[in-house]
């Protein structure tokens, strides 16, 4: 898994990073979970989601580990007790800001993700391309944790889905919007990130991390961005 992270550019007048990153994999291959927030106004709200994520580590990993067919709800399951516990509602209170939160896992050939807010999920792959379709999710403005938090809703609203990897080679991509909306806007279509991150390209992971970051920095990003990027052959035969 490659992790990429760029401040801004200072030259643009960036003088903060809030964003965070965190990840857990298996040393067998057999899963990830990603964690990527984009914290507003101070970086408090990101280090209270991280100290949660890190205490929920035990029923993370069972969900991870445990029967197939019970990794979607039970990995559910452990972040709504974390989000929506007293305890941790009352510590998002006494923070400055808010964040944006994407919370991605990958089991065998399953990809579940949960999105609070504007960060992105991309999966490439030669057939989703080839209909033109890239993001998972759609960013969505105005909810966050933290201060402003929409766990003390009644009802909280985020989004959560689940996708089957085609077979063959599946890039994942999760990125706060500092990739988005720097300079001209080069990767606002997900096309031209496709042609970085194309799992058919001999280009790594890494490499191609790099060039996108190196894109921000040539366009003047003001914001920071931060990537979380990882390749996994699924050998599903269900086509």
């Amino acid at each position: 898994v490659v992790i990429g992270c760029y401040g801004g550019n200072t030259g643009a007048g960036a003088n903060k990073n809030e964003d965070a990153a965190h990840v857990w994999a298996a040393t067998d291959g057999s899963w990830e979970f990603a964690v990527l927030v984009d914290a507003h106004y101070s970086s408090e709200s990101a280090a209270v989601i991280l100290a949660g994520i890190a205490a929920q580590r035990d029923a993370i990993v069972a969900s991870l580990t445990g029967p197939l067919d019970e990794f979607v709800p039970a990995l559910h399951t452990a972040l709504l007790t974390l989000f929506r516990s007293k305890a941790f509602r009352a510590r998002c209170q006494q923070v400055v800001g808010e964040a944006s939160c994407l919370i991605c896992a990958r089991r065998e050939h399953f990809l579940w993700w949960m999105n609070i807010g504007d960060c992105v999920l991309y999966l490439f792959h030669p057939e989703l391309a080839r209909l033109g379709q890239f993001a998972l999710n759609q960013r969505s403005f105005f909810e966050w944790i933290g201060a402003r938090n929409t766990f003390d809703l009644p009802i909280p609203c985020y989004t959560t889905g689940v996708r089957e990897l085609f077979p063959g080679m599946n890039r994942i991509l999760l990125t706060t919007d500092g990739l988005l909306e720097c300079g001209a806007q080069p990767f606002a279509d997900a096309r031209a990130l496709y042609a970085l991150f194309n799992p058919g390209s001999p280009t790594s992971d890494q490499a191609a991390v790099e060039r996108a970051l190196a894109t921000v920095h040539h366009e003047r990003g003001r914001d920071s961005a931060t990537l979380i990027a990882w390749s996994t052959i699924s050998r599903n035969t269900r086509w």
